[in-house]
């Protein structure tokens, strides 16, 4: 049972963050709390699964693997931390002849923004929620963090809390590098309290664009960086579905229905090509949906909110339901899509509606039967996390075909051929972000440079040896990356 923070409860937490910072300069402590967080959370596997499953209903298996994901999050940026490369260290040293104007001293690296606070997402109560990626990329910056827990899994949050407790106590670190808030109003004046530096979110919209608001209305406004919501648009060439229609389809119907369409990720509008053979990938894709399983949504409201917006989508002029999402019956939803010609999409107008995301089990297919037609429905489209082109094999060296990625490029953070947007790789070079609304800045929330949203740069001219910060002295003891007078170290 747990109870919604206070004013004063928030306070304590932050203020109580804000002590607890210093303790994580020591880079080796914050290694050492994020691997030693991953193995706790292991060894406590069981329980945590169970206790997530009962609020979630997201059963074992998913739960199971977003649980090792989590691990292995904690575990990349306890590399990334020993690495050290995240602190970009940059060194040029004094030269009175460089350039029109003498050079100085100057040595630049990255430091910890400070008080991180991290609003935990719905439909990933592991690895995008309490100890998931937003927490570790900012305990490994060195930035203490405040969660405000989501309110579909409270208990799973005490837990995973107490567990990222302990791991830092193990570590040598204050219990308070990591703590939770719940309660709506928390969340509010969390964002907006003194101390707190940075924020981020996943969540909806309107939820994600009214404290990205408070953030900057701040007196002193700070960075939010919020994943907010994602469309994920899919094109399909008539090439491409003359080669592999059936394999597209049942693709397509494997992606979107993943854990009941509650992936940020999931293409939630697919551009097919009208007639033959873009009806046998319809075809296909009907006969894959129809074999998915009903499922449950996360809560009530998603589950409501999901049966209102097909409904309402469904009842637009020239729309059909091959396959009819909505209701499943006791608390569950059935998977569908809903079919389209391109040319309601051309101008705006009611149809507008296909082009915002429906969180659940449902896709729009959206049938063209020109070039022009893509161009202008993709023209229309606000930003993304993934955007996706499925192509001909003899289109791979194509001029048109690199035409079309290079106009999906500025709709997202990831641009995939021949493949699906659902699954993210936790990798080096992921970037899981995207133009707004897909998030509200640059950066990724996946990945090792996810690390940046916390950080900051300083710069120190002409600064004595015995008063630069280590990893800036000439002798390198810390063993760092570096650049030294424009060329790399390390």
């Amino acid at each position: 049972m747990v109870t919604e923070a206070t004013a004063e409860d928030v306070d304590r937490a932050v203020r109580a963050a804000a002590a607890a910072a210093p303790a994580l300069t020591d880079r080796g402590a914050r290694s050492a709390l994020l691997r030693t967080a991953a193995a706790l959370l292991e060894e406590d596997a069981p329980h945590i699964v169970e206790t997530a499953d009962a609020e979630t209903a997201l059963g074992a298996p998913r739960l199971n693997g977003e649980l090792a994901r989590t691990a292995y999050q904690l575990r990349a940026f306890a590399d990334v931390v020993d690495e050290g490369a995240f602190l970009d260290v940059i060194i040029d040293h004094a030269d009175p002849g460089a350039g029109p104007v003498p050079r100085p001293d100057l040595r630049r690296y990255k430091i910890p923004l400070g008080v991180v606070a991290v609003y935990a997402a719905s439909n990933f109560p592991l690895a995008f929620s309490v100890p998931g990626g937003d927490t570790a990329s900012a305990l490994a910056a060195g930035c203490p963090v405040v969660v405000k827990a989501h309110p579909g899994h409270p208990a799973t949050s005490q837990l995973c809390a107490a567990i990222l407790r302990r791991a830092a106590a193990q570590a040598g670190l204050p219990e308070d590098v990591v703590s939770v808030v719940h309660g709506f109003d928390a969340g509010v004046r969390l964002v907006s309290h003194p101390l707190v530096n940075a924020a981020g979110f996943t969540g909806s919209i309107s939820g994600g664009r009214a404290l990205y608001d408070a953030a900057a209305a701040r007196p002193r406004p700070i960075p939010f960086h919020g994943e907010l919501g994602s469309l994920n648009p899919v094109v399909v060439t008539p090439a491409a579905a003359a080669e592999r229609a059936e394999q597209i389809g049942a693709g397509l119907a494997a992606s979107f229905t993943l854990s009941s369409g509650q992936f940020c990720t999931k293409p939630g509008l697919v551009l097919a090509p009208a007639g033959e053979p873009g009806d046998r990938l319809v075809t296909a894709l009907a006969e894959a949906t129809t074999a998915a399983p009903a499922g449950v949504l996360l809560d009530a409201r998603m589950r409501e909110r999901f049966v209102a917006g097909v409904r309402e989508r469904a009842a637009l002029p020239g729309v059909t339901a091959p396959v009819e999402p909505g209701d499943g019956g006791e608390n569950a939803v059935r998977a569908g899509f809903l079919t389209v010609a391109a040319a309601r999409l051309t101008e705006r107008g009611p149809h507008d509606l296909l082009t915002e995301e429906c969180f659940g089990p449902v896709t729009v297919v959206v049938r063209y039967d020109t070039d022009e037609e893509v161009v202008c429905v993709l023209g229309r489209l606000a930003g993304n996390l993934t955007a996706t082109v499925h192509i001909g094999d003899a289109e791979a060296s194509d001029a048109s075909a690199a035409a079309l990625v290079a106009r999906l490029t500025p709709l997202a953070g990831r641009v995939l051929v021949n493949g699906w947007p659902t699954g993210v790789a936790v990798a080096p070079a992921q970037h899981h972000g995207g133009p707004y609304p897909a998030t509200t800045s640059t950066s990724t929330s996946v990945g090792a440079t996810a690390i940046e949203r916390w950080l900051r740069p300083v710069t120190y001219q002409d600064t004595p040896p015995a008063l630069l910060p280590p990893e800036l002295r000439d002798d390198n003891p810390m063993g760092i990356p570096r650049r030294v007078n424009g060329r790399a170290q390390g």
